[in-house]
């Protein structure tokens, strides 16, 4: 079947023209359907929403970042950086192509404001983590790396496409299938329920009461300034199971179940604050293995909504079973009462 790809890129506009011409020349010469919002100033609520469809219908997101960050929004953040929060958001695989050398970047290319140039060293620190990123030094040398990228790209994580109408099977047979897979994947997370629950935890084990020293990143502002900070804290594995138990139910993503641990860490060192924190990236691994071996997660790598495939967690029944107990609200002891009285 003829399929084709979205593809969204992403960039600022008027310093990157040149190189967004030769990267969607050489998105167009693999078959692929370019997408991309930036020329179009997002100045409202209603033009983001729209850009966000637009987002939404893509495959893959490629984010290409030079010497300026780009207009402001009313949060204080860029357009392009607003547009790779949701691409992570709603869970694009992200090829993001970053200046190598950005102080050789000629003046009228850059931006000379200190604030933005910070702003600017941030997002590209933010890009490039957790992600294979390419190195970028002249347009000439983009072509040649999305090419390669993407292709690498959707062999290794194919997604959904586009195919044309009359190429497409009929409702009946798609419907068939999508039944078949879905009772595939009950029948495999049954199995692996059932596997937890007769398989007991390795005694040799850290158990739930034991502590262990985690360490959270997150973003926040100073004096108008973004910094990257981290914090530590002691927590015991029952602890952190029941901070984060009930939030597993939704069968988040690696990096949502990430963010899930670092926000419930977040929360119980700054009681009634919110922020969009995760955990380092060794100490993330270690709690999911840990997790995994003490049968109280499965970790899956299963389809995704847009078709690709990805890692997602999952409470095994023994997960459940602890949760409930941990979580679940207890009858008040009428003897305590009485004797209060």
């Amino acid at each position: 079947m003829d399929k084709r790809y979205q593809v969204f890129v992403s960039s600022t506009y008027a310093d990157l023209k040149q190189e967004r011409q030769k990267v969607i020349q050489a998105l167009m010469e693999m078959d692929c359907i370019p997408a991309g919002m930036e020329i179009f100033p997002a100045a409202d609520e209603e033009q983001w929403e729209f850009i966000k469809r637009v987002v939404d219908d893509c495959d893959y997101y490629i984010l290409i970042i030079g010497g300026r960050y780009g207009s402001l929004t009313p949060e204080g953040i860029s357009y392009t950086e607003k547009e790779y929060d949701y691409a992570i958001s709603v869970e694009l695989k992200i090829l993001a192509f970053v200046h190598e050398a950005p102080d050789d970047i000629p003046v009228g290319k850059s931006d000379v404001e200190p604030d933005l140039r910070e702003k600017l060293a941030a997002f590209r620190d933010k890009a490039c983590q957790g992600r294979l990123v390419k190195f970028w030094t002249k347009a000439e040398e983009l072509p040649g790396l999305v090419a390669l990228s993407l292709s690498k790209t959707i062999k290794v994580h194919p997604a959904i496409g586009w195919v044309r109408a009359n190429n497409v099977a009929n409702d009946g047979l798609l419907a068939d299938i999508n039944m078949l897979r879905k009772e595939n994947q009950h029948l495999h997370s049954t199995l692996l329920n059932l596997q937890a629950t007769v398989t007991q935890p390795e005694p040799e084990l850290a158990s739930l009461d034991d502590t262990i020293e985690l360490t959270i990143s997150y973003r926040t502002t100073k004096y108008d300034r973004y910094y990257t900070e981290t914090e530590k804290q002691s927590v015991s594995w029952g602890e952190l199971f029941t901070c984060v138990a009930p939030e597993l139910m939704q069968h988040p993503s690696d990096d949502g179940a990430n963010y899930k641990l670092g926000a419930a860490l977040y929360r119980r060192l700054h009681p009634g604050h919110e922020k969009l924190a995760q955990l380092v990236h060794d100490d993330f691994q270690t709690v999911k293995i840990q997790f995994a071996a003490l049968k109280l997660i499965s970790v899956d790598y299963t389809q995704t909504t847009k078709g690709g495939m990805a890692l997602f967690w999952s409470l095994t029944a023994r997960g459940q079973d602890l949760m409930l107990k941990l979580r679940s609200v207890k009858k008040p002891n009428k003897a305590m009462d009485s004797d209060k009285k």
